[in-house]
């Protein structure tokens, strides 16, 4: 793949004077590139694709064999063996049949999340390193990456959607939790990410611990905002929608600070001039692709996916094109685990 190219109670945080008129200028330039990113957020990515014109089949894709009986978590990453499963064959009566038959698989992603999940605002089409991840198991499915539909979702969006089968999977950064196990199933974990925090440019906070009595900006539904509120009671934590939404505010003067994972904090500093992530991560994030839990037979076929493209360097070519500016060279793809 070819290489992205690189691009009031207000409170102040202990910073450096940030020009005024520049700080508006970044926040129009942002408030405009979000208008861009949002817009025809209801359609697919891929438009140019064409799928099946006769009248799709029910969107929910539970498995038809009955579910497993629920697995104490003691461990969130242990997923469901792949073993045995063909990734280039889709079994008759399969879930993954099912979604072959409707004619495209439906997945819930970002569109604002630069580097994971975007929508470009000259082609339309959103692109990031999740949105790979989602393409590699329809190009399984269907032999074609393209006959993928992409939902826009916000977070808090991602478990109700693979429990009413709006959509097959969700690739949204979503960190994989033994409670989140109690309401979904995850394919192995994907990438690893931490929780950092973003503060202005000069600040010499280098850690949420350094922001007490700060406005601090988190999505809603995210394990970001529960640890903020949990374990960080000193600083007031702000619920926006996205973490576009948290930007704006910043750049407005209406929060001090945005914490998050530091794939999203650094797709947030490159829209932002006067934006910094600092500090050393102080959580542990291992990604994974949500499935609704019914759906085992999808959840082994989409790890048997996964596992390939680690070995193969598949997983390695999407983050360098997506991640390695930002966040270094490509560590070594995370390992899956199985046991469930």
């Amino acid at each position: 793949m070819s290489a992205r190219p690189a691009r009031a109670r207000t409170t102040t945080l202990p910073t450096a004077p940030r020009p005024g008129a520049r700080r508006r200028a970044a926040s129009a330039v942002v408030v405009g590139l979000l208008g861009a990113l949002l817009a025809g957020c209801t359609g697919g990515a891929y438009r140019d694709t064409p799928l099946p014109t006769a009248s799709p089949g029910p969107t929910s894709t539970a498995a038809p064999a009955a579910p497993s009986a629920p697995v104490e978590c003691a461990d969130p990453l242990a997923s469901y063996d792949p073993a045995g499963v063909d990734p280039g064959a889709v079994p008759p009566g399969s879930t993954m049949a099912l979604i072959r038959d409707r004619g495209r698989l439906v997945v819930g992603v970002s569109a604002d999340s630069l580097l994971l999940g975007a929508r470009d605002p000259v082609s339309g089409s959103i692109e990031g390193f999740d949105i790979d991840m989602a393409r590699l198991v329809a190009q399984a499915i269907f032999g074609d990456p393209d006959r993928v539909e992409l939902r826009v979702i916000t977070a808090a969006q991602r478990i109700p959607s693979l429990q009413d089968g709006t959509v097959d999977l969700v690739a949204r950064n979503m960190t994989i939790t033994c409670a989140r196990w109690e309401e979904i199933a995850f394919s192995a974990e994907y990438y690893r990410s931490g929780q950092k925090v973003l503060v202005p440019l000069g600040s010499t906070a280098t850690s949420l611990d350094d922001l007490a009595g700060r406005r601090v900006c988190a999505p809603a539904g995210t394990s970001s905002l529960a640890k903020l509120e949990e374990d960080f009671p000193e600083v007031e934590p702000v619920a926006a929608a996205t973490h576009t939404d948290c930007l704006v505010r910043f750049q407005q003067g209406e929060v001090d600070a945005i914490t998050g994972d530091d794939t999203v904090l650094a797709g947030l500093a490159a829209q932002d001039p006067y934006a910094q992530v600092v500090g050393a991560a102080f959580t542990s994030e291992p990604y994974g692709l949500g499935v609704n839990a019914e759906a085992v037979d999808l959840v082994r076929f989409v790890n048997a996916v996964l596992d390939r493209a680690k070995a193969d360097g598949t997983w390695a070519a999407s983050y360098d094109r997506w991640l390695a500016e930002a966040l270094g060279p490509a560590p070594a793809p995370p390992a899956s685990v199985y046991g469930r």
